[in-house]
């Protein structure tokens, strides 16, 4: 059977015998035809509003209003959602100082190209847009401290802000449970320190912080107290499926609207796997497959799928190399897998390293799975420095596979490995 699996802005065709094919493991998401038009599908959520009144009625006597972005990393259709808020915004006060705020977290910043990109030529030469920087400490409000006890510190633009409100997507995430919502703000515009804080090994150890979960999740928790803190309003968030279309929006308040598409996107999300030799993955193309960084989320399906001591191949351009240095740095000086994972996990909260949690969590998977990574963009010396098997063809990735495992290795194929909860 051949089978399409993403890689950067293509796909990976991989030429799996019958024989050794347990299936093809989907969300339902790509199952359900998208609504003819995304504006529409916006609008409507934004005259129904979750929990909240309208956006438009929140923003009436409001001079200094703040829309929290996603940034360059995530496929948020931002030409879709953008445009509608502005326009809800400026009904009930056409007068309001708006700033889009980009959510950068701790990543790079996002340049001008990519903002073009992501928000269109008329955006960003008519509204005032600022890039989050997490590493400065000058930028950045003291507002108490998290139920974890580190300290929140959060963008003085945002805090400073009469009405706060945010846009987004709702997907499954590895160890905050879903993304969307409470996510904008942290780590979105949090300081570093906070962020280093609630990314901690213990939490990151924790059973409840994995892919679905919400309830008992500490992340989570966290994530929640910080957003009501700061007084984050109002949220819009779509659903998208793998063509990156807009499928179902939410908005309104931000648990309330968040908890909904959360709801929704469990039930097609959710998937039963059996456990197979060779799990082939990946991080949905670009723009989540750019480094191997983003790229640890897709191997943690490829982890909840795979027998103890199997093989996950995971499709991923990773053209844009390691995706963090101080990530590179922990896998390639690693003595093991296990022990980085056990070393990272006891590194108290006050002393959590700058992407240690992606660290803790790649060594996680590779202490019990090889890894073989289908990066034809990306360095194989580099890919082999930290420790997984770098292959640039589908063929080359299955024959190191059934190497690995033998010729009649069971495999199973999760072709986009970020838009599925693997059940237990």
């Amino acid at each position: 059977m051949k089978i399409n699996v993403p890689n950067g802005r293509g796909v990976a065709v991989f030429d799996i015998p019958d024989a050794n094919l347990l299936g093809v493991y989907e969300s339902s998401v790509n199952r359900v035809a998208p609504p003819a038009d995304a504006e529409a599908e916006v609008v409507a959520a934004l005259e129904n509003p979750i929990g909240s009144p309208r956006l438009r009625e929140l923003a009436k006597g409001q001079r200094n209003i703040v829309i929290i972005a996603s940034d360059h990393t995530r496929p948020v259709p931002s030409k879709v959602i953008m445009p509608q808020m502005l326009a809800e915004i400026r009904a009930g006060n056409p007068s309001a100082d708006i700033t889009i705020l980009i959510a950068t977290g701790m990543h790079r910043g996002t340049t001008l190209e990519e903002l073009k990109e992501k928000f269109g030529d008329e955006i960003v030469e008519n509204e005032t847009i600022i890039v989050h920087e997490a590493h400065d400490d000058a930028l950045q409000t003291y507002l108490g401290v998290l139920p974890s006890g580190g300290e929140l510190w959060v963008d003085r633009v945002a805090a400073e802000a009469d009405l706060l409100v945010s846009e987004g997507f709702i997907e499954p995430h590895f160890f905050a449970g879903f993304s969307g919502g409470r996510k904008s703000v942290l780590p979105g515009i949090a300081g570093m320190k906070t962020v280093l804080a609630n990314h901690c090994g213990m939490f990151i150890k924790s059973p409840k912080a994995r892919t679905g979960i919400l309830e008992g999740n500490p992340i989570h928790r966290d994530m929640v107290w910080a957003a009501q803190k700061i007084g984050l309003k109002f949220i819009v968030n779509v659903v998208i499926n793998g063509e990156k279309k807009v499928m179902k929006a939410f908005a309104g308040d931000c648990l309330a609207a968040h908890a909904v598409g959360c709801d929704y996107l469990n039930r097609l999300c959710r998937i039963d796997v059996p456990k197979a030799d060779i799990v082939i993955t990946s991080n949905g193309g670009y723009p989540l497959d750019q480094n191997i960084y983003q790229s640890v989320k897709g191997m943690t399906a490829g982890e909840a799928a795979a027998k103890e001591g199997g093989v996950i191949v995971m499709s991923s351009s990773c053209s844009n190399g390691h995706g963090g240095e101080s990530f590179y740095k922990f896998m390639a000086e690693m003595p093991s897998a296990k022990a980085l994972y056990e070393q990272l996990g006891a590194i108290p909260q006050a002393e959590t390293k700058p992407d240690q949690w992606q660290a803790q969590i790649l060594a996680r998977v590779m202490a019990h799975h090889d890894v073989i990574v289908l990066c034809d963009e990306c360095s194989r010396g580099l890919v082999k420095e930290m420790g997984m098997h770098p292959v640039a063809t589908a063929d080359e990735a299955m024959s190191l596979a059934f190497k690995l495992k033998g010729k009649d290795a069971t495999v199973a194929a999760i072709p986009d490995g970020v838009s599925v909860i693997v059940s237990d």
